[in-house]
């Protein structure tokens, strides 16, 4: 991917307008872009990017989108789909209305080069430094660490990929060895994994989220052990999905003997 750094476009005419008549008294965003601006610039992650290739999704988008993500506790693909939707957003990435936005795998490709170039702290640094321009910060040394703003999104990518890979397997069981599949699944696993995991929103909570995760580990542990059990059939195991599965769990959880 290449970046060549762009000026910063004003709100266009028709999202100003649209966002004016349904937000009169403005709201977060709105505000957001009406008193910080833009806050991030192509500039700061010119280092981030090559010269040649397939052209970026402007980076300072990508960087405020990162910091409204964290504010509303969203996966990829619901910022995406905010990017997408949302008047309250488009005002403030400076989108016309009928820009169809972005695929969500943009966001976390954006997050690996900034982890790869230890980067992460521009996210921060240039919020703080724009706040104190406008004599917002009381204090130089007022700051907090903007790694957690990662590792909150990253740990809702995990909830996401354990629930999602948990549901393949599943659906793959589902459609080649129903009978046995009825037979081992559980009452609560249809409620819990017959849609998308981001199709419905991520507990806010550390301790909410820690405790989905704890109960998508148990029961994929669960089939897992089903499948692995000596009175299953053997090619259970060959199904492309239970691997990944299997794979998945042996890199995210530690299961005690």
């Amino acid at each position: 991917m290449s970046m060549q750094p762009q000026s910063i476009p004003p709100v266009p005419p028709d999202t100003e307008a649209v966002a004016r008549a349904a937000f009169p008294k403005g709201n977060i965003y709105v505000l957001l872009r009406d008193n910080l601006g833009s806050i991030y610039s192509d500039e700061v992650f010119t280092a981030l990017f090559s010269k040649r290739g397939q052209p970026a999704e402007s980076p300072w988008r990508l960087a405020l989108i990162s910091i409204m993500q964290f504010v509303e506790n969203l996966s990829d693909r619901q910022a995406a789909d905010a990017v997408r939707s949302r008047i309250d957003w488009k005002y403030a990435l400076s989108l016309p209305m009928t820009v169809p936005g972005f695929d969500f795998s943009i966001l976390s490709e954006f997050r690996q080069r900034l982890i790869s170039a230890d980067a992460e702290q521009l996210l921060l640094d240039k919020l703080l430094e724009r706040l104190r321009d406008l004599g917002l910060l009381k204090r130089e040394r007022q700051r907090t660490d903007s790694t957690h703003i990662l590792a909150v999104v990253r740990n809702l990518n995990r909830l996401e990929t354990l629930g999602e890979t948990l549901r393949a397997a599943l659906n793959s069981l589902a459609t080649v060895a129903p009978d046995w599949l009825m037979n081992h699944l559980h009452s609560d696993w249809f409620d819990r994994y017959s849609r998308r995991i981001e199709n419905y929103r991520l507990p806010k909570l550390d301790s909410e989220r820690e405790a989905l995760g704890n109960l998508i580990g148990k029961d994929g542990f669960a089939l897992l052990n089903a499948i692995y059990a000596i009175e299953a059939p053997e090619w259970l195991r060959q199904i492309k999905a239970v691997e990944i599965l299997r794979q998945v769990w042996v890199q995210q959880f530690y299961a005690q003997a």
